[in-house]
């Protein structure tokens, strides 16, 4: 009995390092190569660097202070003017700066895309893992749970989370984070579920390796390609969240976000004559969507291997 399980333990060796190089090193290898090929892709990648670079120099960018009231030279306010060399995307009705809104506004879209997306992602994978890997009751229950998530609109969902606690953009990434793992959680589950049924899984088993190992270091490695993927979609999906619920009013007060800044244009009734106001935040967060599905697709290419051109 000494023989198969020490020849067992070989095959999990040589599976892991398959692994290894097959989900982590290889997968940016070939992420650079679907770039090298796929123009759109890489416009993808450029637009989305754009936007970080923009969100991590913000202050630096914006000319001037989001909230504050630009005034003409005979010292009135200067309300609703059209796009100038002073100001290149206009001004509010209370003369505040909308370019320089818009670039404050990218650090909270980013701030609540990744975030958020990171904890979907997180927590799906976990209740994915846990559930394919187990099985039996354990899986049945998760699912149950999945179901009752899916059953939950977004946002009355949102609605009343913000009527029991305080409007903030942290509630905004809770709201997300509690309610869109369950996506993520099916996938992640389905792929477990083939993964644990492989050869190098069982040897695991009768080497004795514990389950938290074999989740975290023999299975984990085969669905990381896949939960980039469903990481990246998730980005895009809070981004757009995160505008919807800033436009009908249950975003934070405090602060600027792209939602917001069409939420006041549409109070103030200006969306429909001062399109200066509408079209920069508008337009910003499509670039964001279409590059953040170009770089997906591109991640998508790596998961599935019949989308790779040959």
């Amino acid at each position: 009995m000494t023989e198969p399980v020490v020849e067992n333990l070989e095959e999990v060796k040589v599976e892991r390092k398959d692994v290894k190089g097959g989900s982590l090193a290889s997968t940016f290898k070939l992420f650079k190569d679907v770039l090298k090929r796929d123009k759109m892709a890489m416009f993808g990648v450029v637009v989305l660097i754009f936007f970080i670079l923009v969100a991590a120099f913000a202050p630096l960018i914006a000319p001037y202070d989001p909230y504050e009231m630009n005034r003409t030279e005979d010292g009135a306010i200067a309300r609703l003017e059209p796009p100038s060399a002073q100001h290149w995307f206009g001004t509010t009705n209370l003369g505040r700066d909308v370019f320089s809104q818009v670039v404050m506004g990218s650090r909270i879209a980013l701030l609540v895309g990744f975030l958020a997306a990171f904890l979907v992602t997180f927590i799906g994978t976990n209740v994915g893992l846990i559930a394919g890997y187990y099985g039996g009751a354990i899986d049945n229950f998760l699912m149950r749970v999945v179901d009752i998530m899916y059953a939950l609109p977004f946002i009355p969902f949102v609605i009343i989370l913000v009527a029991l606690l305080d409007p903030s953009i942290w509630n905004i990434i809770l709201a997300i984070s509690l309610l869109t793992w369950r996506t993520v959680a099916r996938i992640i589950r389905s792929q477990v579920l083939s993964v644990a049924n492989r050869p190098f899984i069982k040897a695991a088993k009768v080497a004795g390796a514990s389950d938290l190992r074999i989740m975290y270091k023999y299975i984990a490695p085969n669905i990381i390609p896949i939960a980039l993927l469903e990481m990246a979609f998730m980005v895009s999906w809070a981004i757009l969240a995160e505008a919807s619920v800033s436009f009908i009013g249950f975003g934070d007060p405090d602060v600027i976000s792209w939602g917001q800044i069409l939420h006041t244009s549409f109070l103030t009734g200006a969306i429909r004559t001062a399109w200066w106001w509408v079209i920069p935040p508008g337009v910003a967060i499509v670039l964001v969507l279409v590059a953040i599905f170009f770089t997906a697709r591109a991640f998508e290419e790596i998961v599935n291997p019949r989308l790779r051109r040959r």
